[in-house]
């Protein structure tokens, strides 16, 4: 009972961690993640430092920084921070008096945007007080190479309780005393971990050889199936980025849309699609509008989604994803249709047999400076004119220090692509966050009201769905 959560436990990076570690030598490739979480009451600030104090220890991963080991050779490392503060992590403000949600937004993206000190554990928490009707907002921002978004929800499912009151019965694991590790440390970990994988290595090769031996024709088959599904994979999507969302910038704005869950899912079924596929139909539909309300109407766009690889039983925390890159149709003007394109779009993709083509060279990146990887990493995600995810929430009531969690969206990252857009469930609703490049949406007003439009006519394929919410827009 008081053993800490199994989640994030390994204490080497994966090879698509360490590549995220690492670009941010170029700053527009920034994995910067960041939960907001509106609360019905301000908590007793007391008792949410306590509720960290003891988060921290539920979840060791939050005491330890990255070390590298000298000249980068082999995986970053997670080690404890001998100097550890929970003061530097965890703080509060107040909103400016008369302020609602477009400077909750508004600071939410200033302290997204604000980089990390990569010499201490990749992790800020605040509390902001001042909303309307006593309610406040938490925000909790972590480096992508800590979690992939659904690891993030899983976490926040354990340390967040379902009733208000406090829990004096729940787990109370003590704070470990482990040693830190030094960059050298590191240096010899790797080699240690390199020459024990060598037996593996030669253990899968004998193991493929002789299953070609046996099975020659169909070790040809496969490999030609595979071979295919490689060039498809690799191949950049047909669709040319927008001329409209060309540019890019280290400017980030935040929008918050709410659409109802259950109806948002049912349109998706009209058209034989899943809630994913109405979600991406509606943001594509939001595109259309903003085309061709700026007068460059356009057929499709590069466009990527995450695809989760994690299997049952495997340790929660770090990440298991990969990515799908295709041309998202944009000029469908019926929702019902697009939500068919869409769904056909992503069947494929999750089909290929070498979906995590990119897995599989991301070990030899991780291995390469950060400036070198930056520039083999960096074009396939800054030509991306939308990245979108879809996360499954908390269903049950959540609370935090006594205060019950309202609504929750989570803001990924910009690596450098014109916008990030994630739907995260929260009971009943539908929780939109949306992440925008500002140079690349030089009107971002009119985007939000193209966004809201799009939900809009989706849901309209369910009669009698409310309107979708979009929040701080003018009454």
């Amino acid at each position: 009972m008081d053993s800490p959560l199994g989640w994030g436990v390994s204490d080497e990076m994966n090879a698509d961690e360490a590549v995220m570690w690492r670009v941010e030598v170029d700053r527009t490739l920034r994995s910067t993640g960041l939960v907001l979480e509106e609360l019905d009451s301000v908590p007793e600030w007391e008792r949410f430092l306590a509720a960290h104090e003891w988060g921290v220890r539920m979840a060791p991963r939050f005491r330890q920084r990255v070390v590298e080991a000298p000249f980068a050779l082999g995986a970053p490392r997670w080690t404890v921070d001998p100097e550890f503060d929970l003061r530097f992590h965890v703080r509060r403000a107040r909103l400016p008096e008369g302020a609602g949600w477009p400077e909750l937004l508004l600071a939410a993206a200033q302290v997204a945007m604000t980089p990390f000190d990569r010499t201490r554990p990749p992790w800020e928490a605040l509390l902001y007080e001042g909303l309307p009707g006593g309610r406040a907002a938490y925000l909790l921002k972590v480096h992508h190479s800590a979690t992939d978004g659904l690891s993030a929800i899983q976490l926040l499912e354990q340390l967040h309780p379902p009733t208000r009151g406090p829990h004096p019965a729940k787990s109370q694991p003590r704070r470990t005393d482990e040693k830190p590790t030094s960059p050298l440390g590191a240096l010899v970990g790797q080699a240690r971990r390199d020459v024990r994988a060598v037996p593996g290595l030669v253990r899968d090769a004998g193991s493929i050889a002789v299953s070609s031996l046996i099975d020659p024709v169909g070790a040809l088959r496969f490999a030609a199936s595979y071979s295919r599904s490689l060039y498809r994979v690799l191949t950049p999507p047909s669709a040319a980025g927008s001329p409209l969302l060309a540019k890019r910038s280290l400017s980030w704005r935040f929008t918050a849309l709410d659409v109802p869950f259950a109806d948002l899912r049912a349109a998706g079924k009209t058209a034989g699609g899943s809630v994913n596929d109405a979600f991406l139909a509606a943001l594509l539909g939001a595109y259309r509008r903003y085309h061709a309300a700026m007068g460059s109407p356009i057929d499709s766009i590069p466009m990527t989604i995450p695809i989760s690889l994690r299997k049952p039983g495997e340790p929660q925390g770090g990440n298991r994803i990969t990515a799908a890159r295709f041309a998202a149709p944009v000029s469908t003007a019926d929702p019902r249709a697009r939500i068919e394109q869409v769904r056909a779009l992503v069947l494929a993709a999750r089909g290929e047999p070498a979906l995590d083509a990119v897995g599989v060279v991301s070990p030899l990146m991780a291995r390469l400076p950060g400036s070198l990887t930056a520039r083999i990493a960096g074009p396939l995600t800054k030509a991306n004119d939308l990245q979108a995810s879809n996360i499954p929430g908390i269903s049950r009531d959540a609370y935090l220090a006594g205060a019950k969690i309202e609504r929750m969206y989570l803001y990924g990252p910009l690596p450098g692509c014109a916008a990030m857009i994630t739907l995260l469930s929260h009971g009943k609703t539908a929780c939109v966050a949306a992440n925008l490049d500002t140079a690349s949406f030089t009107e971002p007003e009119l985007f939000e009201r193209c966004l809201l439009g799009g939900f809009t006519e989706v849901l309209a394929l369910c009669p009698d769905a409310p309107a979708p919410l979009l929040r701080g827009a003018p009454a």
